[in-house]
């Protein structure tokens, strides 16, 4: 499984056991009472081969029912949706072979659950207290809730100081681009920040997801601070992807994404990418942006516009010497709004000479 998808599947496994839901109250109450647990989410075919004995109980899920089973020695059976308790003081009997490095009879059993039917199993240790979830090959443990709000805190942090590196080189790139003057340097380098960004963002979001109610601030904050990342991202892709490389820019992005931090940090990785080749000189390359990104921080000027104006003028530069006439003839566009392109993409220049650092 890629690792963004493990990174989905594990921030939809701790939203469904985070603080705030039925199903933590009763995993909360079981800790309390240190009776520990062994609880299975499913009731597949592939699941229930695997289960032995107990009695059904098919019953209305509540941290109540789900603390007094639990008192019982074997593992008890939820739903998909976990609503109902399905099975009590079951047995689970996965294949001995598959390999475990649990110690713990309970850890292992629900480690090799796991990893035989890809369910949902939750362990609670009865001597340390500890919650841990398997999900397939994935094992995650749940902290106390404190440690992860200053976890959290710790990121969101993090997340603010790359958030200013990333803005000032997109500033930078701004002020390059209005002059003519962008290497894939210059390119390859907001394109590892945004990546950067993105991936902080997304360390955070697992502590939102494990947090649930106690993370609503954390995450209000995070989506201020990432609110236009993700497009801005994609618009500079679409600026720079090199003309013969036939792959949208979200599948440029998806692959970027899939880097090793090593990678990552290759910028001669982002030249190849966008499709600038092998030579060692690459990154001194002189490359025009098309102009989605400046254009996109007009307001009003729908992508359609945008894309009618870039296939009449091919690059920035084309642009911003257009007269009001020309664009005047662009489809979508008449005299007031090719107005409101020339006005804008003024004011963006003024407003980038300004913010540029001294």
């Amino acid at each position: 499984m890629r690792n963004n998808q493990m990174e989905d599947r594990l921030v939809e496994t701790l939203r469904m056991v985070a603080p705030g839901t039925p199903f933590r109250q009763g995993l909360d109450n079981i800790v309390a009472a240190r009776t520990g647990a062994l609880i299975v989410v499913g009731d597949s075919p592939e699941v229930m081969e695997i289960v032995e004995g107990g009695f059904k109980v098919n019953i209305e899920f509540t941290p109540s029912r789900l603390y007094e089973l639990a008192k019982m020695d074997g593992a008890i059976i939820l739903s998909e949706d976990a609503r109902r308790i399905l099975y009590a003081n079951a047995q689970l009997v996965p294949e001995p072979a598959i390999p475990s490095f649990e110690t713990g009879i309970r850890h292992r059993s629900a480690e090799r659950f796991a990893k035989q039917t890809g369910a949902l199993v939750v362990s609670i240790s009865q001597r340390r207290n500890i919650i841990t979830i398997y999900r397939g090959t994935m094992k995650y443990v749940l902290e106390d809730i404190n440690v992860v709000v200053a976890k959290a805190n710790q990121a969101i942090q993090t997340l603010e100081k790359y958030k200013f590196v990333l803005e000032r080189a997109l500033n930078h790139l701004s002020a390059l681009e209005f002059d003519d003057l962008v290497t894939v340097l210059d390119v390859a380098v907001v394109i590892q920040r945004t990546e950067m960004v993105s991936r902080i963002a997304a360390e955070i979001d697992k502590y939102i997801s494990e947090l649930g109610t106690e993370g609503r601030l954390i995450n209000m904050q995070m989506k201020e601070l990432v609110a236009d990342v993700e497009e801005e991202g994609l618009m500079v892709i679409r600026d720079y992807a090199a003309p013969r490389v036939d792959v949208r820019a979200r599948e440029i992005r998806d692959k970027v994404s899939a880097w090793s931090s090593e990678e990552l940090l290759d910028l001669d990785s982002v030249g190849r990418v966008l499709g600038y080749g092998t030579d060692v000189n690459v990154l001194e390359l002189n490359v025009s942006p098309r102009g989605y990104r400046l254009l996109r921080r007009i307001p009003r000027l729908p992508i359609p516009v945008i894309e009618n104006v870039i296939k009449r003028f091919s690059n920035l530069q084309d642009i911003l010497e257009a007269t009001i006439d020309e664009l005047d003839e662009v489809e979508g566009i008449g005299k007031a709004r090719a107005k409101t392109i020339k006005e804008g993409l003024r004011r963006l220049r003024e407003q980038i000479l300004l913010d540029r650092p001294s």
